[in-house]
C-alpha cells in the first residue's frame, strides 16, 4: 500500500498552488495511504464538510464566509465536530481568505497541518485530486523497455537478451522518445488507464550491450525522452525458434490483450528473425492499432474483400 506524508504534499506543490503552512507543523508525518482512494465512496479531498469528513479538506471563499456567518458557540461546535473526525488530515484554505483565530488553534492543538494558498479553491482541488491520484495509485513493476512511439505509449517486452534495448535505440533514432529501460513502473491512475514512469534511478539511461549505459537526453537531447506515458500498446518480441512460434496467428483475426493492474492492454506478439527489421514492424504496429482505435480493421477488410470475390466465382 502506498502512502504520502503532508510535508510530500505540501513541498511537491508549494510551488505550483502557492502554499505556506501557517499552523499545525506537528502533524507533518500524517499519512494518506493509497487504499483509501480504490472506494468510489470515498474520496481523499473535497471542499468542506461536516458530516462526510475528507482527509484533505479545503476551505474557499464559500466556506470561510460560512463560518464567519456561525455565532460563536455554533461555529466552536463545528471545529469540535471538523476536528473530531479520524480522517481528518489536513485543512487548506484557499484564495488568500482570511484565517479564524479558531482554525490555526485546533490545528496546534490537534495537530493538523494548516495551509494556505493564494490560488482559488476550484484548482486547488483539481491539482491535488489528479497529484493523489497519481502518487497513491495501485501499481506494479515490469521488466521491459517503455517507449513514446508515434505519440503512442508502447512496453516492449521479451526474454532477456532477445534485443528489447537495441530495437528502442534504433526508435529513438528514428524520432520517438524513451521513457523507462529496463524496470517500468506502471500505475493505474483512473479505472481503465494505465501510466508508465521510470524509475528515478534510471531516468534517462539506456543500457545496451556492447556499448553500455547511454544517457539518452545527452546524446539526442531533451525531446528523445519523456517523464510518463499513457501505456496503450504491448509489443512482445518472441524468438522465432520457440515453440509457441508455429502457433502464433499470422492474420491477427484475434486481438490478444495483457491485463494489467486489471486493465486490459492491447497486445501484439512479433517474431525476431535475422533480416527483420523490428523498428519499422513496431511503428507499423501502432500505426495499424490507431487504425484499429477508428473503427478500421485491415484483416477484416482483407477477408471481406476474399469473400466478395468467392462469391463472384461461384
Amino acid at each position: 500500500m502506498r502512502t504520502i506524508t503532508i510535508e510530500k504534499l505540501f513541498n511537491d506543490n508549494k510551488d505550483r498552488l502557492q502554499l505556506e503552512w501557517v499552523a499545525g507543523q506537528t502533524g507533518a508525518h500524517r499519512l494518506l495511504k493509497g487504499d483509501e482512494i480504490k472506494h468510489p465512496s470515498t474520496s481523499l479531498i473535497g471542499h468542506l464538510n461536516l458530516i462526510h469528513t475528507f482527509h484533505v479538506q479545503v476551505l474557499g471563499a464559500a466556506e470561510i464566509s460560512y463560518l464567519e456567518g456561525l455565532g460563536e458557540e455554533r461555529r466552536e461546535m463545528a471545529m469540535a465536530r471538523l476536528f473530531a473526525s479520524k480522517e481528518l488530515a489536513t485543512l487548506i484554505v484557499t484564495n488568500n481568505e482570511t484565517l479564524l483565530p479558531q482554525l490555526s488553534r485546533h490545528c496546534n492543538e490537534h495537530h493538523v497541518p494548516l495551509l494556505v494558498s493564494k490560488r482559488h479553491s476550484p484548482l486547488v482541488v483539481d491539482v491535488l485530486r489528479l497529484y493523489l491520484l497519481r502518487e497513491l495509485a495501485e501499481h506494479i513493476t515490469l521488466h521491459g523497455v517503455f517507449l513514446d512511439v508515434l505519440e503512442m505509449g508502447v512496453l516492449i517486452t521479451g526474454a532477456s537478451a532477445i534485443g528489447k534495448s537495441e530495437l528502442a535505440l534504433e526508435l529513438i533514432t528514428r524520432g520517438n522518445a524513451l521513457v523507462a529501460d529496463d524496470i517500468v513502473e506502471l500505475h493505474r491512475i483512473s479505472p481503465d488507464t494505465i501510466e508508465g514512469r521510470c524509475p528515478p534511478l534510471l531516468r534517462d539511461f539506456l543500457e545496451v550491450r556492447g556499448i553500455g549505459v547511454l544517457n539518452i537526453r545527452q546524446i539526442f537531447g531533451e525531446t528523445a525522452v519523456r517523464p510518463h506515458k499513457l501505456l496503450r500498446l504491448i509489443v512482445h518480441l518472441e524468438d522465432h525458434n520457440h515453440e509457441d512460434f508455429d502457433k502464433l496467428d499470422r492474420l491477427g483475426v484475434e486481438a490478444s490483450h495483457q491485463d494489467i493492474l486489471e486493465v486490459p492492454i492491447r497486445k501484439v506478439t512479433i517474431p525476431v528473425a535475422a533480416g527483420r527489421n523490428l523498428a519499422v514492424l513496431v511503428e507499423a504496429a501502432v500505426r495499424n492499432f490507431v487504425l484499429n482505435q477508428r473503427g478500421i480493421d485491415s484483416t477484416q477488410e482483407f477477408i471481406e474483400r476474399h469473400r466478395l470475390a468467392l462469391e463472384n466465382e461461384s
